[in-house]
C-alpha cells in the first residue's frame, strides 16, 4: 500500500515516514502543500495524510484541488487546531477522516489502515469517466454500448479511472491489480490494456487508454 505523507514538521514528518514503513507501507514524503499536490497529480497512492497548516499550500487547498480533479484517494487531514469548524471545513472539502495534534503513532496507524480499507470499499462503487459508466456489480462497461468485463480487466478499468488524472506505470499496475504475483510480467499488462482498448472502440466510447507496451498508462476523453 502507497501512502502521501504532506507534513512540514521535519521530526515529525521523519517519525511518521518511520513508523508507517515498519507497519508495510511505502511512504513518499512532502514538506509543503505544492509538493503534495504535484505528487499527488503525479502518483497514484493508496491514502494521503495531509496536515492543514503547510507552506505554499495548505492542507485543505490541496484536498480542494484534488477533489475538483476527480481525484478520490481516501484523505486524513492532521491539524494542530481543535475547534469543530476546522474539523467541518475539512470534511465539506472532501476529507474522509481528522486527527488533533498531538496524537498518538498507534492511533495514527489505525486510522489508516482504515482510511486504505475504506478507500477499496469506495473503489468498489460506480465509477464514471467522459462517456463511459463502470459498474462493479455486474462488471459492465457502459457507454453507446455494453460490454462485460472480466474480473481483471474490471480491475485493471477501475484502477485507471481511479487515477485519472495522471498516468500510471507497470508496478503499480503489477501491484494493486495482480499483487505482484510471480508469474505476472509487464507483457501481461499489456495484453490486458489490449483487450480493454478494444472493448472501449466496441461500446463507442470517446475514451481511450493511452500509452505504449511496458507503459505508463493513462484514461482520456478522445476529443
Amino acid at each position: 500500500m502507497k501512502l502521501l505523507l504532506a507534513e512540514d514538521t521535519v521530526d515529525l514528518n521523519k517519525v511518521v515516514t518511520e513508523m508507517l514503513t515498519i507497519s508495510g507501507f511505502d511512504v513518499d514524503s512532502a514538506f509543503d502543500g505544492k509538493e503534495a499536490l504535484d505528487l499527488a497529480l503525479k502518483n497514484g497512492y493508496d491514502g494521503i495524510i495531509l496536515d492543514i497548516m503547510m507552506p505554499k499550500l495548505s492542507g485543505l487547498e490541496v484536498l480542494k484541488e484534488l477533489r475538483e480533479r476527480n481525484i478520490v484517494t481516501p484523505v486524513l487531514m492532521l491539524t494542530a487546531k481543535a475547534e469543530v469548524d476546522d474539523r467541518v471545513e475539512g470534511l465539506d472539502a472532501g476529507a474522509d477522516d481528522y486527527l488533533t495534534k498531538p496524537f498518538a503513532m498507534k492511533e495514527l496507524l489505525a486510522r489508516v489502515k482504515a482510511l486504505t480499507r475504506r478507500g477499496r470499499d469506495y473503489a468498489a462503487k460506480e465509477l464514471s469517466f467522459g462517456d463511459i459508466i463502470l459498474k462493479s456489480e455486474s462488471l459492465e462497461l457502459i457507454s453507446e454500448n455494453t460490454v462485460r468485463l472480466s474480473l481483471k480487466e474490471f480491475e485493471l478499468m477501475q484502477t485507471l479511472l481511479l487515477n485519472q488524472e495522471h498516468t500510471v506505470d507497470c508496478n503499480y499496475l503489477l501491484e494493486h491489480v495482480w499483487n505482484d504475483a510471480e508469474e505476472v510480467t509487464e507483457e501481461t499488462v499489456w495484453l490486458y490494456v489490449n483487450f480493454l482498448q478494444g472493448k472501449l472502440e466496441y461500446i463507442d466510447s470517446s475514451v481511450v487508454i493511452k500509452g505504449e507496451k511496458g507503459g505508463p498508462f493513462q484514461v482520456v476523453v478522445n476529443e
